[in-house]
């Protein structure tokens, strides 16, 4: 408790301390116990482990108004650290609300990086630097390694610039300068990261400028070898205040704690839970030890959930209790009744977006028993960029308003327009706009110069862009490798037109070839940027949004129209994110697709920090589910097109993690009949044989723990077909089949059995790749009627 929290505590104080306890505490109004305790508990470390919807926000800005009201800091001595300017805004509303009055006086209210800058600014000449310094963007950083690495005679090309950048990120976020890196650092950047790192810092002092990283970096520097600058802010900062503390790096972690060391006063705020940020250097551990980095810590657990129903925060709870690595809290709600969590299964991810399209469409109108939603309150919530388009494109057809939060729509992103443009280009050689754009992407050495000499061409001789390129070449108005790499483009464009004609390629097969030949998609993997995996993924669900069209030139008519037919900003929208854009966000109805392993937890995250990384994909997962206010469905597919092939999906591993009692299976109308998906195709009906073969055709069906759901959901009085629950693998049957033997599948199509276990087969198809079927599902490719 506070030392001001009782009056008579203050015999014998002064008067005026005496008269600052009486004041009245409205703020305090309304809170919990455990918010006040959080409130009230000033002196000493504190660590407020707030869980999603528990009014974390609102306890922050009561115990700085607690502060200032008891007289325990003057504004000036109050340390308050966001991540966000938004999150600083809305801290300094809140206080100045509460207190009736404008905190124009809090100099130390803002996020880490705006404090840093005016801590730098005074002690800049510590770091080598006036204070006049200029703080470098992302361009202007690129520019100056380019430079460094051209002088190194590295080739860019192999070893890209940007992803020299990410590197050097990587180590001031956590504290390491140029010589105090660790030996396991030296092969970075082909052996040449470590001296490129001290040749960049040395070239940004003698620029008198700094990148976002120095900020943090070069104070943590000076605190920590200049003591006496150190102790100074010691005295000022008497109490220091953390937001989302579980997001901090290793250098904000390190600054904090140099700050906090003199008089301990720090209260961090965060969720373990919640920590969803490791790939951009976020450390949970800096949480998880909290009470070991400052001994006699005191933990106030805010587990009392505003936001969400029960049953939603039990799901929640049930999936980030398979975490190892957290300190544990239970989520709980004084609200009572909701609806269970929905978890339902569809054949394949077209499947999903046609019923979640539906779903919308129906909880906007309170239609088939659905309770009303505004558009506004609903939103889709998925684990990689290159899920929305499924979504995009069935909004776009049914005429259903949507927004993409946190990045551009799917046809709107950099790669999206650059590949789409090489196909229209094809299709429509005369198109000027096109060639411009991709003329010189890949980098080909073609500059602002040899654009203006290809348009003086095509003017003069009246003719489009891609033959003023040729005739440039031919005349010698564009010399050396931007001449060779310009006839290379243009050749190029000409062959891949003469494909497009070629009945033995699918327009499908045709997009990848111009996208590999161009060396577009070369280009992104070799950028080494975190952005760049999810950019290759893009191009690949954008290959496979071909296959719905006959042609390129089809397709790219179909794009044009439904990007021009753009609805009014002015009205509702459902909202499309991913789970990291959702962090903070909240609505009465939540979407979660693609709940399969592989895609959600991630095999890339996995692959790469192995349980660390599981354990990451799991909060983001708890992080999904307590998104959602009243509503919570999840749903993943049977099926996938995945590198271009259809593979079979097994679900996540986190619906097994899911508590039973608190979830209702949906009957999946594509698999269990309903007129979706291939029943539709079929005529809107499914024999019991079609039900089992598509049942038996993806394995997820056959989860342990996707048959003790749809047991329950037997249980409860859900229709469910026998056939669809009978789809066990008979391990004693004799097959026909030998291996070896070429064989026909009415979806995969033809294929060499490579293994046989009972009546389960393995084959290889020769476009779907390795699959394994029931035998009764395929037939001797001699059968096969014609």
């Amino acid at each position: 408790m506070s030392s001001f929290d009782d009056i008579d505590a203050f015999e014998g104080a002064s008067l005026s301390a005496r008269a600052m306890a009486a004041r009245p505490r409205p703020y305090l109004d309304g809170l919990n116990p455990a918010q006040r305790e959080a409130v009230e508990r000033l002196d000493g470390p504190v660590l407020m482990l707030a869980g999603a919807g528990t009014g974390k926000t609102r306890a922050l800005t009561a115990r700085i108004v607690h502060l200032l009201n008891t007289g325990a800091a003057r504004p000036n001595e109050i340390l308050a650290v966001t991540f966000t300017n938004k999150a600083a805004r809305e801290m300094k509303t809140r206080v100045g609300s509460l207190l009736g009055q404008s905190i124009e006086g809090m100099p130390w209210l803002g996020t880490f990086h705006s404090i840093c800058v005016k801590l730098l600014r005074r002690h800049a000449e510590l770091a080598g630097l006036k204070s006049n310094f200029t703080i470098l963007d992302t361009d202007d950083q690129l520019r100056l390694l380019k430079q460094l690495v051209a002088a190194a005679g590295i080739d860019d090309k192999r070893w890209p610039a940007r992803q020299l950048a990410s590197i050097i990120d990587g180590w001031k976020n956590r504290a390491l300068t140029p010589d105090k890196l660790p030996a396991a650092e030296a092969g970075a950047y082909d052996r040449k990261g470590p001296a490129l790192y001290a040749q960049y810092q040395t070239r940004l002092r003698e620029l008198n400028a700094v990148d976002f990283g120095d900020l943090l970096l070069h104070m943590v520097t000076i605190f920590q070898t200049h003591p006496d600058v150190l102790q100074q802010y010691q005295r000022w900062f008497r109490y220091i205040l953390v937001d989302e503390y579980q997001d901090t790096n290793v250098a904000q972690y390190l600054w904090l704690r140099l700050l906090a060391a003199g008089h301990r006063n720090i209260c961090c705020v965060g969720d373990d839970d919640q920590s969803i940020y490791g790939w951009r250097g976020a450390e949970v551990g800096n949480i998880l030890r909290f009470e070991k980095d400052f001994p006699g810590a005191h933990v106030v657990r805010l587990e009392q959930n505003y936001r969400s129903s029960a049953h939603i925060l039990a799901a929640a709870s049930g999936v980030i209790a398979g975490n190892e690595g957290r300190l544990g809290k239970t989520l709980w709600t004084e609200a009572e009744g909701g609806e269970q969590v929905r978890l339902i299964g569809h054949w394949d991810g077209e499947e999903e977006a046609r019923w979640i399209g539906e779903e919308i469409e129906a909880m906007q109108h309170g239609s088939r028993g659905m309770r009303s939603f505004g558009l506004d309150q609903m939103a889709i919530l998925v684990r990689a960029s290159h899920q929305m388009r499924a979504f995009e494109d069935r909004f776009l057809t049914i005429g259903l308003p949507y927004r993409v939060i946190g990045g551009p729509r799917f046809y709107e992103r950099m790669e999206i327009r650059d590949a789409m443009a090489y196909f229209r280009v094809v299709v429509s050689p005369a198109d000027d706009l096109a060639f411009e754009r991709i003329f010189n992407t890949p980098k080909r050495g073609l500059g602002d110069k040899a654009r203006q000499t290809l348009q003086t061409t095509a003017r003069g001789h009246g003719v489009s862009l891609l033959e003023a390129a040729r005739l440039a070449v031919e005349q010698g108005l564009i010399k050396g490798k931007g001449a060779a790499a310009l006839a290379d483009l243009a050749e190029g464009i000409a062959r891949w037109g003469r494909m497009a004609g070629d009945a033995d390629m699918t327009h499908m097969e045709l997009a990848e070839t111009i996208l590999d030949e161009s060396g577009y998609t070369g280009m992104w993997q070799n950028d080494k940027t975190p952005e760049a995996p999810g950019r290759l993924e893009n191009l690949k669900e954008l290959v496979k949004a071909l296959e719905s069209f006959e042609n390129l030139q089809g397709f790219l008519e179909h794009v044009s129209l439904i990007m021009d037919n753009d609805s009014d900003d002015a009205e509702e929208k459902v909202s499309i994110m991913t789970l990291h854009a959702a962090k903070g966000l909240e609505f009465p109805a939540v979407f979660l697709p693609g709940w399969e392993d592989g895609l959600f937890p991630s095999q890339r995250s996995m692959d790469e920090s192995g349980l660390k990384g599981l354990e990451e994909e799991r909060r983001l997962a708890y992080v999904g589910i307590t998104r959602a206010e009243e509503l919570c469905t999840i749903s993943f597919a049977g099926n996938r097109r995945v590198f271009g092939q259809w593979q079979s999906q097994m679900p996540s591993r986190f619906i097994d993690e899911l508590p039973e009692d608190h979830v209702q299976v949906l009957t999946p109308p594509g698999l269990y009949g309903g007129g979706y998906g291939a029943a539709a195709v079929r005529g809107g009906s499914q024999s019991g044989s079609e039900l089992a073969d598509r049942a038996a055709e993806s394995d997820g069906y056959n989860s342990p723990g996707w048959r003790r759901l749809q047991a329950r959901a037997g249980q409860r009085g859900l229709s469910q077909p026998k056939e669809a629950r009978n789809t066990v693998i008979d391990l004693d049957a004799v097959s026909s089949f030998t291996i070896g033997e070429r064989v026909f599948h009415q979806k995969f199509g033809y294929g060499a059995i490579t293994g046989i276990e009972g009546d389960k087969l393995e084959i290889a198809f020769e476009k779907a790749g390795r699959k394994k079927v029931v035998a009764r599902f395929v037939s001797a490719s001699d059968d096969v009627p014609f």
